[in-house]
């Protein structure tokens, strides 16, 4: 097999992965649902992946390393004035979800159902959160000291950020009835509270 098709056929049975673990969670995902979303016979996809843990694993990890990315890549400017990259990341992280509407629910989903899962899930994001709090909050200090932010904890402005960017989209089918033309247009919806979530955050840690 050729090395481009092998990687094509492994990148279309992670994307049918996705999609069926994100939609049905671990227990209700079938391998022969993947083979078939991914176009690929089951004995192809168990070439690649043995195992339905292992696959769901390397969902986890896919995920888990694109927020990584995501957020470094928006936060990790040393050349941008912190307030503006603490910025910059809150609205990248929402874009992230955004584009991903079914990721939140799907890791919660899996803690609930599974607690077990929950060290699984832990293992994955601690490098990340390890980075940003290290590096981010010594420069959160530094620039408090200069009175150009707020003195702020970046674990709960981290908190912050993602109550506000992922709420809206784990509750988003129940509260459009209740919230009327607020919901009405989604795509305009998602850049209201895109905006509005920014704007909370940045109340927080400018100086007034």
């Amino acid at each position: 097999m050729k090395e481009q098709e092998k990687i094509s056929k492994e990148q279309l049975i992670l994307e049918a992965a996705e999609q069926e673990f994100f939609i049905k969670g671990y227990d209700g995902a079938r391998t022969t649902s993947i083979a078939q979303r991914a176009g690929v016979t089951h004995a192809m996809l168990h070439y690649y992946y043995r195992t339905k843990e292992q696959l769901f694993e390397r969902i986890i990890e896919k995920n888990a390393k694109t927020i990584a990315e995501t957020m470094l890549a928006a936060m990790g400017n040393p050349t941008m004035p912190i307030v503006e990259r603490l910025k910059d990341g809150v609205s990248a992280h929402f874009d992230l979800v955004a584009t991903n509407p079914l990721l939140p629910r799907f890791f919660l989903n899996e803690i609930i159902a599974r607690p077990e899962r929950y060290n699984l899930l832990y293992d994955k994001m601690k490098s990340i959160a390890g980075v940003l709090f290290a590096s981010m909050q010594c420069e959160i200090d530094a620039a408090a000291e200069r009175g150009e932010m707020e003195r702020v904890d970046i674990r709960m402005l981290l908190m912050s950020t993602l109550s506000l960017n992922i709420f809206p989209f784990i509750i988003h089918d129940f509260a459009q009835p209740v919230m009327g033309d607020l919901m009405a247009d989604r795509e305009q919806f998602i850049q209201q509270r895109k905006a509005e979530n920014v704007e909370t955050i940045m109340r927080r840690i400018k100086k007034m």
